[in-house]
């Protein structure tokens, strides 16, 4: 039932189509968060309503509450959610460790962690990740992996590697055993912290794996000029007939630069966490660009009587209806209503420009919209 079809190359850039059983996945494309089954503060209608194809909600989270049993007996994901089109899950790994603040115990089978929720003990171990993730029904699933702190010494990070390498090899042996209905895909992780033989070493030991699809993975900090290197020289060892997934990925340069590398997806909170700070993105048209990255407050006290929309050249609901003044009033009055409209117009927003990406790939423009968007 899965499948990826390139349609169109320009450079390294592509777009392409994910097909799954629950529908198709342009791309290159930006994958809201769902973390708990639910992007917060908006319905899947509206979700539809501004044009995704997929959302990505987390394992850890809903293993926790209200776990993998309950979403299955209630049908699943997508049945639960209302949410009838494609869905990713994680593997849980991250949360597992960055949400233990480093302390949970570490082995070669497994790992040991206690719930952020009420502190009780639990253990993940990649053929339970799988048979979570199966139990949930999402379409695209990933292999569990051990994460790292981008900073982590090089000896630290090796042995590290060998551990998710072989817990990636039980991964899709679990995932087999699970999966003869051939109803979702597994992705591959490449790791390898901040050292690009690690990387490549990575890179080219998941791509000897039969995973149907790739991702890069790690927790990407600064300078992002090392990032894009680190992902860059990665790139150059896998498939090109493969989808690639770029996790954790939301920064408005951040995107423009990977589709160049040829990646496909990306997920990120960024847009709807910062929404619920009041933190919108504007266009480049509007005056946004890289130096306020695109984005402004919305919160502050200038805005209080101002008649215009967020987006002065957007066309979400949002900018069509209410006014600055408006969702302004609706942040001191502490109204749910507020988180409602700045998180709808911030995933429009990176709908359309992933929309423009595409069709810039398609017509041959891609540069001139980078250099539009980026200078």
């Amino acid at each position: 039932m899965f499948s990826f079809t390139i349609n169109k190359k320009l450079g390294q850039a592509r777009t392409g189509i994910i097909k799954t059983a629950h529908g198709e996945i342009k791309t290159p494309a930006f994958i809201p968060v769902a973390t708990k089954a639910t992007v917060k503060s908006l319905t899947p209608t509206q979700l539809n309503e501004i044009g995704f194809d997929a959302i990505l909600s987390n394992t850890y989270h809903l293993y926790l509450q209200p776990g993998a049993e309950t979403i299955e007996k209630l049908g699943g994901l997508q049945k639960i959610s209302a949410w009838h089109k494609p869905m990713f899950t994680d593997s849980g790994g991250f949360q597992v460790f960055s949400l233990n603040d480093g302390l949970c115990k570490v082995d070669e089978d497994k790992v040991t962690f206690k719930s952020h929720i009420d502190s009780s003990k639990h253990e993940f171990t990649p053929e339970k990740s799988m048979q979570i993730q199966r139990k949930l029904g999402a379409d695209l699933i990933f292999a569990f992996d051990q994460c790292l702190d981008i900073n982590a010494d090089y000896e630290t990070t090796k042995e590290s590697l060998a551990r998710t390498h072989a817990w990636e090899k039980r991964s899709l042996t679990e995932f087999k055993k699970l999966n003869q209905d051939q109803k979702q895909a597994l992705y591959g992780i490449v790791q390898g912290g901040r050292f690009k033989e690690l990387r490549e070493e990575s890179a080219k030991f998941i791509s000897s794996l039969d995973f149907d699809a790739l991702s890069i993975g790690s927790i990407f900090g600064d300078p992002k000029e090392e990032s894009f290197e680190l992902v860059k020289h990665a790139m150059q060892f896998l498939p090109e007939e493969k989808t690639k997934h770029l996790l954790g990925i939301g920064a408005v340069e951040d995107i423009f630069n990977y589709v160049s590398l040829g990646l496909d997806t990306f997920d990120c909170v960024l847009p709807t966490r910062l929404a619920r700070q009041g933190i919108v993105f504007f266009r480049p048209e509007s005056g946004g660009n890289e130096a306020n990255k695109f984005r402004y407050q919305t919160t502050k006290s200038k805005f209080k009587e101002d008649l215009q929309p967020i987006d002065n050249n957007c066309h979400c609901y949002v900018c069509k209806n209410f006014s600055r003044g408006y969702i302004h009033h609706l942040y001191k009055a502490k109204e749910i209503l507020f988180n409602t409209l700045t998180t709808y117009h911030n995933l429009y927003f990176f709908k359309r420009m992933m929309d423009e990406i595409r069709d810039s790939i398609e017509d041959g423009s891609f540069e001139e919209l980078k250099n539009k968007w980026l200078g």
